[in-house]
């Protein structure tokens, strides 16, 4: 049974669920988009049954009390969330992102990788050299066309309606062989039944391309820098989000001093840890048990 967290951020209330004893090496695991924690629900009991306490918080404007027009949804201030928590427990951690979350996992672990264990990112790749992902370009950018659509002022009304439906085809699309249930999806429906989390949501999109704001240079400033901290890049073969392919193409392993091990989960797409959460356990427990000293 999980425990609920709070912490007070920037004006805001910021959540998330803690399992594991208070004595054991912490893993935090971060959810992206269209997500919730709960998409680690089947990866949790493998790493608290092998002695780690796991940690999954929201992202910022995911929950009620975090959800607010006037506060700040960019890479940097969901970087500054993840330090933030991890100042919190007082100690190291191990930090695992998936899609937004490995993306703010990147971006903390650049600032602050003295806080961190490990860093081990699923379906994104490291960003550093982006710009070598060549013939791929195309096809990703086709894959990424949902960027434009949520950087819309009609998104957040867009992505509500009849039930959901646009996010249910991005689940679809992006993890063409997964067959998930309604109750996978119900965490999802019931964090965007509040128009300010759909608002928030999607204000991550317009983030991205905005330079003039100092937010986004100095995120794309971070993102830049090599990660001296042990990382773990995962892909799922058939992600229709971003192509698995591009792991092999942008990964510069002079830009991890700490190494950096690649690998691509078959029979998978871009939600590894609901669709392959054994596979991911055994792969992210493999890294965490390297990088435990």
């Amino acid at each position: 049974m999980h425990r609920h967290l709070t912490l007070a951020r920037d004006g805001l209330v910021l959540e998330g669920l803690l399992n594991g004893p208070d004595d054991a090496p912490l893993v935090m695991l971060v959810h992206g988009f269209p997500d919730t924690p709960h998409s680690w629900d089947d990866v949790v009991p493998g790493l608290v049954g092998a002695g780690y306490r796991v940690f999954r918080p929201w992202l910022r404007g995911y929950t009620d009390g975090s959800a607010r027009r006037d506060a700040r949804y960019d890479l940097v201030a969901v970087a500054d969330d993840l330090v933030a928590w991890r100042e919190h427990f007082g100690v190291p951690a191990h930090l695992v992102g998936h899609d937004w979350g490995a993306v703010a996992a990147m971006t903390a672990v650049a600032s602050d990788a003295d806080g961190w264990r490990s860093l081990s990112l699923l379906a994104i790749p490291p960003l550093q050299r982006l710009e070598r992902a060549g013939a791929l370009l195309p096809v990703q950018a086709w894959q990424s066309s949902y960027m434009l659509l949520l950087q819309s002022a009609a998104a957040p009304w867009l992505i509500r309606q009849r039930d959901c439906a646009y996010l249910r085809r991005l689940w679809r699309q992006w993890s063409p062989g997964w067959a998930y249930t309604e109750d996978d999806f119900a965490p999802v429906r019931r964090a965007f039944a509040n128009a300010d989390v759909a608002w928030a949501a999607t204000r991550y999109y317009r983030s991205l391309f905005t330079p003039q704001r100092a937010a986004t240079r100095a995120f794309i400033a971070r993102i830049r820098r090599p990660l001296d901290t042990p990382t773990l890049a995962l892909a799922g073969e058939r992600d229709g989000c971003l192509h698995a392919g591009l792991l092999a193409r942008i990964v510069d392993p002079a830009l991890f001093p700490a190494g950096i091990r690649v690998t691509t989960l078959a029979d998978c797409g871009h939600f590894l840890q609901a669709e392959r959460p054994q596979a991911v356990t055994d792969e992210v427990l493999a890294h965490l048990r390297a990088n435990s000293a």
